[in-house]
C-alpha cells in the first residue's frame, strides 16, 4: 500500500451517519497516520451543520463536531487508495452508478464488509434515543471495520 488509504463514508445528506462514523473510526484506528477518514453526502445542496440530534449524541460520547460542515462527495474524492462505505444497498447501487470511480471494488455496504446482516438504520425522524442507539450500533460496527482494516493491512 502506497501512502494513506483514503476512507470515506458516503450517506444521504452527510448530516447524521457519515459524520458520525468517520469520528468514531477516528477514536478507534490505532494508527492515524494511515488513514484519511472523511465524511461525505450523496446529497448536499449546500453545507449543513451536523443534525443536532446526532450532535448530542456525539458530545454525550465526548465527541464534538460543532465545526463540521457537510461536503458533496467528488469523483476527485475518490483515488486508487480509496474505500467507500455506505450504510444501505441503494446507495451502493447509485454510487456506482453515478461515479466513475466508485466501483464494486471498492464501494461496500459497512455492515456486509464486516459481515453483518443488517444494515445501520437511518434515526431520521426518531428521538435521542434512536439517535443514541444509532450511534451504540455504528461504534460496534465500526470496531470491527477497523479490526477488519489492521489484519488486512497485516496481510499486504
Amino acid at each position: 500500500m502506497i501512502g494513506k488509504r483514503r476512507i470515506i463514508f458516503a450517506v444521504g445528506n452527510g448530516i447524521t451517519r457519515a459524520p458520525m462514523a468517520g469520528e468514531i473510526m477516528k477514536q478507534q484506528i490505532k494508527d492515524p497516520e494511515k488513514y484519511e477518514i472523511i465524511s461525505r453526502g450523496l446529497v448536499v445542496q449546500f453545507p449543513e451543520p451536523l443534525n443536532q440530534k446526532a450532535e448530542a449524541v456525539m458530545i454525550s460520547n465526548g465527541i464534538n463536531l460543532s465545526d463540521y460542515k457537510s461536503k458533496q462527495l467528488t469523483d476527485e474524492d475518490i483515488t486508487e487508495n480509496t474505500l467507500i462505505f455506505v450504510m444501505e444497498e441503494r446507495q451502493r447501487v447509485k454510487l456506482i452508478k453515478n461515479y466513475e470511480k466508485a466501483t464494486e471494488e471498492n464501494t461496500f455496504v459497512l455492515t456486509d464488509y464486516v459481515g453483518e446482516e443488517l444494515e445501520i438504520m437511518d434515526p431520521y425522524g426518531g428521538n435521542l434515543q434512536t439517535y443514541g442507539l444509532c450511534f451504540e450500533t455504528l461504534k460496534a460496527t465500526i470496531g470491527k471495520l477497523v479490526a477488519k482494516l489492521e489484519e488486512e493491512a497485516i496481510d499486504e
